[in-house]
């Protein structure tokens, strides 16, 4: 594999996967990035853009938020469509909930980024100990920052994740497989 194409159902996984993938990826890997208007068009329009890709060497990684849906319900229909695009090897990762989830993951890096000392304390309490259980851990980004916005906290928190601080699961999950599609290659 030459190639690691990401189907991301926004902007701010784009971001954000930017910061990290150039160190989970070995020199000699591209990544690609596509990027749709929300989950609704990832999964309108997927199928035709694996179909039509044509660089040689390529695999796929399809990520897409959990919201309120049900993970494996959400990850099977994504395969199913890999499966019609004729690319039944492509990985798909759900961010359980949401993309904010990996962050709220490494209340550290928040604290960080936003130069607030203080939420770093926030990762010693049971509330954010599993962050991918949270129902909406942009709304806990909000609750502690005040604003929050997305494309501004991928952008300003993905770069100080340390992975092995991180709680999420899911974070995890998406990790392990680009270091795996990378060990491939």
């Amino acid at each position: 594999m030459k190639h690691l194409v990401f189907l991301l159902e926004e902007p701010s996984a784009q971001d954000a996967l930017e910061a990290w993938v150039p160190t989970w990826l070995p020199t000699g890997v591209t990544p690609h990035y596509l990027v749709f208007q929300g989950k609704q068009d990832l999964e309108k329009r997927m199928v035709l853009r694996m179909r039509h890709w044509v660089r040689p060497d390529s695999r796929f990684l399809v990520m897409r938020d959990q919201d309120s849906g049900n993970c494996r319900e959400v990850k099977a229909a994504l395969r199913e469509r890999c499966e019609a695009a004729g690319r039944p090897d492509a990985v798909v990762r759900v961010a359980c909930r949401e993309l904010e989830s990996f962050f709220v993951g490494d209340w550290q890096a928040v604290a960080q980024a936003f130069g607030k000392p203080a939420l770093a304390d926030l990762a010693r309490k049971a509330t954010y100990r599993e962050p991918d259980a949270l129902g909406s851990p942009s709304q806990e980004l909000v609750r502690h920052l005040g604003v929050y916005q997305k494309r501004d906290g991928a952008r300003r928190i993905a770069p100080l994740i340390d992975p092995e601080r991180n709680r999420s699961a899911s974070f995890h999950a998406l990790r392990s497989a680009v270091l795996a599609l990378g060990a491939a290659a």
